[in-house]
């Protein structure tokens, strides 16, 4: 029997024989079905994105390593973790069998360039983790990446589709995400794309939470570097300590666009205090804020 993701036949039929109402029916249908196989997934997502979240308290790198489809799911979370958690993008490497596109041209035999995937590799250390992604689990780009990162001492997270696949068999921490059959045989862009997307966000946003880049459920460590993020950024420190507008603006100026040093100069600080609190406490706002309280309650 082929792989169940990649190209065994779906069970509602020919999808082209159906009316288009019942054709987008089952397209949908197919999504809901892959989403809801990200569930058995989750306690392996959480410990991830801990191991995430310490290669980059370390100084390390995240490695994001896939091929076509699963590529264009890496990039696009990849390219968020700046400007929504605030992390370095020197921080951040993306690989994509055949190199990013720039038009809508992405060959398929870049999938089987070995040579290529051991190049994407040769920078990678120890204490970095390489986030490697196949849908089908044995695409050769993909799984010689994973086998060229974990000999060079890297953590390596391998997303798959398929069980018992060869990637998810070289992973430190495998995420199995057996979707079922797709809505058109072999698309992989359509379920096992949308399931590797939520694995991603859950796993990238899980550790900007424990990185301390979440409180309150705002994005404390948001980059404001436009009209719409700086008015974001305004709003969150006003929420968070408590005050107006305008001095909140004033905060996050004084901070030069940093929001969680502007959050604890809203709330009584110097913008080198604030500094100096964020490195004490690991980043974490919570503990900052408190140390602020304590010290005023302790004045009083």
């Amino acid at each position: 029997m082929p792989p169940p993701t990649t190209e065994q036949l779906p069970q509602i039929g020919a999808i082209d024989m159906l009316s288009p109402h019942a054709a987008t029916q089952a397209l949908l249908d197919g999504q809901m079905a892959a989403l809801d196989a990200v569930r058995s997934a989750l306690p392996t997502l959480a410990d991830a994105s801990e191991t995430m979240a310490a290669t980059i308290r370390t100084g390390n790198s995240l490695i994001y390593i896939a091929a076509g489809s699963s590529g264009l799911m890496a990039l696009a979370d990849g390219c968020e973790l700046p400007g929504t958690f605030g992390i370095p993008p020197s921080s951040i490497q993306i690989h994509m069998a055949g190199g990013i596109p720039t038009d809508a041209s992405m060959p398929g035999n870049t999938e089987d360039d070995t040579q290529a995937a051991e190049l994407a590799t040769q920078n990678i250390k120890k204490g970095d983790t390489a986030i490697v992604i196949s849908a089908s689990g044995s695409t050769p780009f993909a799984v010689t990446a994973a086998k060229s990162a974990k000999a060079k001492g890297a953590t390596v997270i391998a997303i798959a589709n398929n069980p018992a696949s060869p990637l998810l068999k070289i992973a430190d921490m495998p995420i199995c995400l057996q979707t079922p059959p797709e809505a058109i045989a072999g698309s992989t862009r359509l379920g096992a794309g949308t399931a590797q997307k939520a694995a991603l966000n859950m796993l990238s946003s899980m550790m900007g939470i424990r990185l301390g880049h979440v409180y309150q459920g705002q994005m404390v460590n948001v980059v404001a570097d436009n009209a719409k993020l700086v008015q974001r950024a305004t709003g969150i420190i006003t929420n968070i300590a408590g005050v107006p507008s305008e001095i909140a603006k004033t905060a996050l100026h004084d901070s030069n666009g940093n929001t969680k040093q502007a959050i604890l100069v809203a709330s009584g600080c110097s913008a080198q205090e604030a500094k100096n609190l964020l490195l004490a406490h690991d980043g974490q706002l919570g503990p900052c804020l408190q140390s602020i309280t304590s010290n005023k309650d302790a004045i009083v």
